[in-house]
C-alpha cells in the first residue's frame, strides 16, 4: 500500500505536524506500508508574513499533477490545508479520486488573534476544505466532536504517539536554580507563553523553541532563560533536568510537547482546555487549572514515575496503526463518506 501525504509543513520547521508526519511513516514500515510526501521541497517557496522563518511553497498546478502521477498512490492524504493541500485537494476534486485531511491547527483563533477576520469566515472556510474528503483525522475526542458540533460530519480519530526511547528519564543538570519550569514550542503569540512568564514562581523558567515573539519575550522577561530551538537529544535533556511542563497554550488542538514531557518524567501544568485535557484527562501525571501559577506549584509534587508510566501506552506504532486502519476502511467503501461513518462503526470513527 503506498499512502501520498500532501503537506504544507514540512523539514526543517519544527512543529508537530511535521513530527507526526515523520514519526508514523516510520513507524508504518513495518506494516508493509509506504508513505511518499508532496511536499514545499518541490517548489519555488516564499517566507510567511509575520513568520520570517517559515517558508510557504508556491506550487504550480500542472507539477502537483506529474508529482501526484509519479507517487501512483493507493491512497492520498492531505495534511494541511495550504497552497499544496488546496491544489492536491483541487487534483482530486477534478480526477474524482477520494482523498483524506487531517485538522491540525486551529487557524480560526489564530488568524483573529492577527487580523479583523471573524471567526465564523475562517471556520466556514475550513468546512469547505474539509468538507470534500472522505473522512477528517482529529487527534483527540474532544476535537472530533467540537468539529461534528461546527459541521464536520465526517471525522475519525487519529491519535497520537510518543519516542519513549529518546524522551525519557535521565540524569541531567542544566545548573539553574530549581525547581524548574519548562515551556516547549514555538515562540509566538497563539501558544500565550505571556501567561507562564507573567507567573510568580520559585526558581526557574525555561523556554525552548524559536520565533517571532521570542525578542519581544526575552525583552520583557529577562529573568527567564530562552535556549532556541532545540531538536533530539538535547531537547531530551532539557526535558529531563526540568521539573514541570507548562503548556499555557489555550488553543492547541493536541500538543505533543505534553507527551513527550511526560515521558521524560515531567508533570504537566496547564490550563483546562481541549488540548491538555484530552491528553491527560483525569489521569495523575498533571494539574490543570485556571489559575496557572497554583498549577505549576502543585504540579511539582506529582511522582515522576507516574509520567512515565502513562506516556508508555502511547506509542507511534499504534499511532501508525489507526491512520493505515482509516485508509483501508476509506479504500474499502465508494459511495459517500458520512454514509459510510453511519454505517461502519469502526473504533476509529465517532458517531
Amino acid at each position: 500500500m503506498r499512502i501520498l501525504v500532501a503537506t504544507d509543513a514540512w523539514h526543517p520547521q519544527v512543529n508537530g505536524v511535521v513530527r507526526t508526519l515523520t514519526m508514523v511513516a516510520e513507524a508504518a514500515t513495518v506494516h508493509g506500508v509506504e508513505f511518499q510526501f508532496l511536499t514545499p521541497e518541490s517548489f519555488r517557496t516564499v517566507a510567511m508574513p509575520g513568520y520570517r522563518d517559515l517558508r510557504v511553497a508556491v506550487p504550480a498546478p500542472a507539477r502537483i499533477a506529474r508529482l501526484i502521477a509519479d507517487a501512483a498512490p493507493d491512497s492520498i492524504h492531505i495534511a494541511t490545508e495550504g497552497p499544496i493541500g488546496l491544489l492536491v485537494r483541487r487534483y482530486c476534486r477534478k480526477h474524482r479520486l477520494s482523498f483524506t485531511t487531517s485538522f491540525h491547527t486551529r487557524f480560526p483563533e489564530y488568524v483573529s488573534a492577527r487580523a479583523p477576520i471573524p471567526e465564523a469566515w475562517v471556520w466556514a472556510t475550513l468546512r469547505w476544505f474539509h468538507g470534500a474528503s472522505a473522512a477528517v483525522l482529529a487527534a483527540t475526542p474532544a476535537l472530533a466532536s467540537e468539529l461534528r458540533a461546527r459541521g464536520f460530519a465526517n471525522v475519525v480519530l487519529w491519535p497520537r504517539g510518543v519516542d519513549t526511547g529518546l524522551f525519557r528519564p535521565r540524569e541531567v543538570d542544566l545548573c539553574l536554580p530549581k525547581p524548574v519550569f519548562l515551556s516547549v514550542g514555538r515562540v509566538a503569540v497563539e501558544k500565550n507563553l505571556a501567561a507562564f512568564l507573567g507567573l510568580d514562581l520559585p526558581g526557574t523558567k525555561v523556554i525552548v523553541g524559536d520565533g517571532p515573539a521570542r525578542a519581544t519575550l526575552a525583552h520583557a522577561y529577562p529573568q527567564a532563560v530562552f535556549l532556541g530551538e532545540l531538536q533530539g537529544e538535547a531537547l531530551a535533556k532539557v526535558y529531563a533536568a526540568a521539573d514541570v511542563f507548562v503548556f499555557p497554550s489555550r488553543t492547541d488542538t493536541f500538543g505533543l510537547v505534553l507527551l513527550e514531557a511526560l515521558a521524560s518524567g515531567l508533570p504537566v501544568a496547564a490550563f483546562p482546555v481541549a488540548g491538555p485535557r484530552d491528553v491527560i484527562g483525569t489521569a495523575p501525571v498533571g494539574v490543570l487549572s485556571e489559575d496557572l501559577r497554583a498549577a505549576c506549584l502543585a504540579a511539582v509534587d506529582i511522582p515522576r514515575q507516574s509520567c512515565v508510566a502513562f506516556a508508555a501506552a502511547h506509542t507511534w506504532e499504534a499511532c501508525a496503526e489507526a491512520f493505515i486502519a482509516n485508509m483501508v476502511d476509506i479504500r474499502a467503501v465508494g459511495r459517500d463518506p458520512v454514509d459510510f461513518v453511519s454505517e461502519h462503526p469502526h473504533p476509529g470513527f465517532v458517531a
